[in-house]
């Protein structure tokens, strides 16, 4: 009888799960499949095997899960396109079922894997699971791509209340009358090998808190939901309890999109409006990303690639390791490199100050992101970048450049998040944490705090690096005019 082999990627859960779901309705036998594919473990940098020690916990359960229900996972390690052909064809299958990857490399390796399938006389489906509405489902009344958000997430909205419960309903994958099949010996591993073997090193420093896998996304998620009727209020503030903490669970599928999007339509509340919102510029950026897959690499807003930047490599530094003298900025950096994570106005602030107040790439920084976030998206991280340095669609315009001291008052206003990762200014009052330059020596001297000595000045000064910045805009602008 027919088999099929499901080959998870970005979706390690067992329930909800479209191409699971189509497998199980479709094929007596369903096979289950990951490859820790070698062409992306080998490029990663020592920052980014934090992210790979989660998916690799992430494998692991998803072995568990499918255990209970009689299969299993076959783990297979090498070049993603030859390890899926070499599987399919030791199982005689006569379809592998994908959920669809929306970044350009994924889509090469996607069109790679069908030439190859086809080859064997084996068929290759895929199928929507990462979003509630592809980047073809939403268009303006000419059928053409949105480039501003507001009218993308208006069509978005529409599009949901016409369709309805239908958008986002639940994919089972219990009942149905395919079977899970365990793994055979010879076909693949059972369960998922050390990550030594793998090639998968632990960091220097190690993660804490994010437990991986589909139990504990469920746990955070239904957590949130005893306070997402307030995200709105709380959202902006990183030294409370205010996000979701559900970034990386999208990021590696261990809940479904589906079942989010749902939870908050079903709700009244502007707290859930704001987050459904942002779920939203989730998929505008997939959108953006898979309709133009140049930003990777260019702006957005073509006269933005003639800006100019300093790119000063003192100034990297120390952006990267949080001691610029500006302690939000630095609290945020330090967030990142110990935790992986980054509360999301931090990302504005810290982006903001690289690009405008550094005058630095934002290429640099999106690529740090991208070494460095356990939750790193492709399209959401260039999207923010973009946004933050003036450059994308729907992109904060030039001249608003944040102010790393008024944004530290506003939104962490007692400093408690500063002092909880700026050990150094724990002591100092309210009053100067969010600008100790301003000290004057006596109290610098009385709690043992000496900028430049003990927390560094300054690196830069924000109203004069305003002005250049503002300049370096308007120049490129010009630039890009008379080129015209």
């Amino acid at each position: 009888m027919p088999s099929a082999l499901v080959w998870f990627r970005r979706d390690l859960r067992v329930d909800d799960h479209a191409a699971l779901h189509h497998a199980l309705a479709g094929f007596e036998t369903v096979w289950c499949v990951f490859v820790f594919d070698t062409r992306i473990l080998q490029a990663l940098p020592a920052a980014a095997h934090r992210r790979a020690l989660l998916l690799h916990a992430a494998c692991r359960e998803l072995h568990e899960l499918l255990a209970l229900r009689g299969g299993g996972l076959i783990v297979r390690h090498g070049e993603a396109v030859a390890e899926i052909v070499a599987t399919a064809r030791a199982l005689g299958v006569a379809s592998v079922m994908a959920n669809r990857d929306y970044e350009p490399e994924a889509i090469a390796r996607d069109r790679a894997v069908g030439v190859a399938l086809a080859a064997e006389g084996i068929g290759f489906r895929t199928f929507k699971d990462q979003v509630v509405f592809e980047h073809t489902e939403i268009a303006t009344l000419s059928g053409t791509p949105f480039s501003v958000f507001t009218p993308y997430r208006k069509a978005w909205m529409k599009r949901l209340a016409s369709i309805g419960n239908a958008a986002h309903a639940p994919l089972e994958t219990a009942a149905l009358p395919g079977r899970l099949a365990a793994p055979l010996v010879g076909a693949g591993v059972i369960g998922v090998p050390e990550p030594a073997a793998l090639g998968i090193r632990a960091p220097e420093s190690a993660a804490p808190g994010l437990v991986p896998g589909a139990a504990a996304g469920a746990r955070r998620f239904h957590e949130f939901l005893d306070r997402i009727d307030d995200y709105d209020e709380r959202r902006d503030f990183p030294a409370i309890k205010g996000p979701s903490y559900l970034s990386t669970d999208l990021r590696f599928g261990t809940v479904s999109i589906r079942s989010l999007a749902r939870a908050a339509a079903a709700r009244s509340s502007s707290g859930a409006a704001t987050w459904l919102s942002e779920l939203i510029w989730r998929e505008f950026y997939f959108m953006i990303l898979a309709e133009h897959p140049r930003v990777t690499t260019r702006a957005f807003r073509p006269e933005y690639e003639h800006l100019v930047f300093e790119n000063n490599e003192t100034h990297w530094a120390a952006w990267c390791e949080g001691r610029t003298g500006y302690p939000i900025v630095d609290a945020a950096m330090r967030q990142l490199n110990t935790s992986g994570y980054m509360h999301n106005r931090l990302r504005m602030i810290v982006a903001s100050f690289l690009v405008k107040d550094l005058q630095i790439d934002w290429r640099h920084g999106e690529n740090y992101f991208r070494m460095h976030l356990n939750d790193h998206d492709l399209s959401a991280n260039n999207g923010g970048w973009q946004w933050a340095a003036s450059t994308g669609c729907d992109s904060q315009p030039y001249f608003r450049i944040f102010n790393p001291v008024t944004q530290s008052q506003r939104f962490d206003p007692q400093g408690r998040f500063i002092r909880r990762y700026v050990p150094e200014l724990a002591a100092v009052p309210e009053r100067w944490i969010h600008a100790p330059w301003e000290m004057p020596p006596i109290e610098q001297t009385t709690l043992g705090c000496q900028i430049g000595r003990d927390y560094p000045a300054p690196i830069v000064d924000h109203a004069s690096a305003r002005a250049q910045t503002l300049e370096r805009y308007r120049l490129a602008r010009e630039t890009a005019a008379g080129r015209g």
